[in-house]
């Protein structure tokens, strides 16, 4: 996975795998002044109040310097909030599995569109299939990976099959020890593991705990910061009942520090 940023990109224990915070750590200066920055488009900032980008921001642990996989980009939303906080010595790759490249929106062309946005000089679009091998020499590369509200589609029939438990292989080999994998989502009701993520759009978190620890990822940290007890489970997460409403779940996994 990722073989084109080869050349562009060459604690101790976990916190108690069950720890459930109410709140994320608070934000600080560089997480609010991206927030504030006006020169987010107005299509990002009416989605602040839905999407609490200073606080998930806080709970991502991204800092100056850093090295951020966003996943899934998307409109660039979360791609535009990294870039700032990392500066000029950070690095934020916004990518696109190969499998969706071909969706009408034209999500590679999205993305190549936002590294060329002014003042993105840090952001840079790649696409490649989702589970495709890292190559050693990106072992140990990045910082945080992150992925928001996208993890279910990773098994949808559009995926043409791509492995997921490959992929969360390929993100624990990229990132350093110490290391974050974040994972924001819609949640299906307790039990119904990967029955709706198609229909629905939604996927219970204990399954995306059990495949992300798989990989070798213990978890540091989950949120109730979404969560939404009015949301039964049973609607698509388009629909205009629930839109904007869905019962949400935050996860934070870690990379051991070592093996």
């Amino acid at each position: 996975m990722k073989c084109v940023i080869v050349t562009a990109a060459l604690t101790a224990a976990a916190l108690s795998a069950g720890a459930m915070a109410a709140t994320p750590p608070p934000s600080n200066s560089a997480i609010a002044a991206a927030v504030a920055d006006a020169h987010r488009p107005a299509k990002d900032t009416e989605q602040d109040a839905v999407r609490r980008p200073a606080d998930l921001l806080a709970f991502s642990k991204v800092k100056a310097g850093d090295t951020v996989l966003d996943v899934w980009p998307g409109g660039g939303y979360w791609t535009r909030l990294f870039s700032p906080i990392v500066g000029a010595k950070g690095k934020v790759y916004a990518y696109v599995p190969a499998e969706i490249a071909g969706f009408k929106s034209d999500p590679v062309a999205v993305a190549k569109a936002l590294a060329a946005e002014p003042g993105r000089g840090n952001v840079e679009a790649i696409s490649d299939p989702l589970a495709q091998p890292p190559p050693p020499s990106m072992f140990n590369t990045f910082d945080v990976v992150w992925t928001f509200e996208n993890y279910h589609d990773f098994h949808n029939s559009f995926m043409k099959g791509a492995s997921v438990d490959g992929f969360n292989q390929a993100i624990f080999n990229v990132l350093k020890p110490g290391g974050y994998y974040v994972v924001v989502d819609h949640a299906a009701a307790k039990g119904q593991g990967l029955k709706n993520t198609e229909d629905l759009h939604r996927i219970d978190p204990a399954t995306v705990k059990a495949e992300v620890e798989k990989a070798g990822f213990v978890l540091d940290q989950e949120s109730s910061l979404l969560a939404r007890s009015a949301d039964d489970h049973t609607l698509k997460v388009f629909d205009p009942a629930v839109k904007g409403k869905t019962d949400r779940f935050m996860l934070r996994f870690k990379k051991p520090l070592k093996p």
